[in-house]
């Protein structure tokens, strides 16, 4: 317990730091370490350096945001609505000047760093999400469970999707201008209606045979 704490009293002066910094600066090991109270030996124990630290440091930030996100979602029963209200949360939380309650929001270096993370080193960046993929898997399921999403589909990779859809999708209304980065629109609700009609399920039309497309060329 005494080693968790000294961990996370070295994680949140960390994300103190960030937080505090402009645009384009950065922190030293000996920042984090004055700020934390502790000793440059007591970091050295914990971290291997500045990398390992922002590696826990993003953990850290993922695993509270799945925590506020199962709660935002916890009051709704219907599976379909439940997934619907996950993505819309989750886009309003990915947005560059969301606002995110009773927490401190991770700042934009995180949000660099986890693009640093996925193209360099896929095996962290698959542990690092894993309490996000955990809760859509969750929810996900339910869905199908109920009857409401397609059962053809391959969930697990599906859900990596759906979560990398969400994310980059978050700054589309920055980049094509079609609203300001503090409002929020209806870019959750619309991306939640492109991601129903791709994976809802519906009146299934029957297969396309040979013998279909030959009479449709013949015609």
């Amino acid at each position: 317990m005494r080693a968790e704490s000294r961990v996370q009293r070295f994680i949140d002066a960390a994300l103190d730091l960030l937080n505090e910094s402009g645009p384009g600066k950065d922190f030293t090991v000996q920042d984090v370490v004055e700020r934390s109270g502790q000793s440059l030996r007591s970091f050295y124990q914990h971290f291997g350096g500045k990398q390992e630290l922002l590696l826990a440091l993003f953990e850290e930030s993922v695993r509270m945001t799945a925590e506020d996100l199962r709660e935002s979602i916890s009051g709704e029963s219907e599976p379909l609505e439940r997934f619907h209200l996950l993505v819309v949360e989750y886009y309003d939380l990915c947005r560059p000047n969301a606002k995110v309650r009773g927490r401190r929001r991770a700042p934009l270096a995180l949000a660099e760093f986890a693009q640093h993370l996925l193209t360099a080193n896929a095996r962290e960046a698959t542990r690092a999400f894993a309490p996000l993929v955990s809760l859509f898997s969750d929810v996900f399921e339910d869905a199908v469970t109920s009857g409401a999403l397609r059962t053809d589909l391959d969930r697990q990779r599906l859900v990596g999707i759906i979560l990398e859809t969400i994310m980059f999708n978050s700054f589309s209304s920055t980049i094509g201008g079609a609203a300001s980065a503090s409002g929020g629109g209806r870019g959750g609700e619309e991306l939640w209606e492109f991601v129903l009609h791709g994976i809802g399920a519906g009146p299934s039309s029957p297969p396309d045979s040979g013998q279909g497309r030959s009479a449709r060329r013949r015609g």
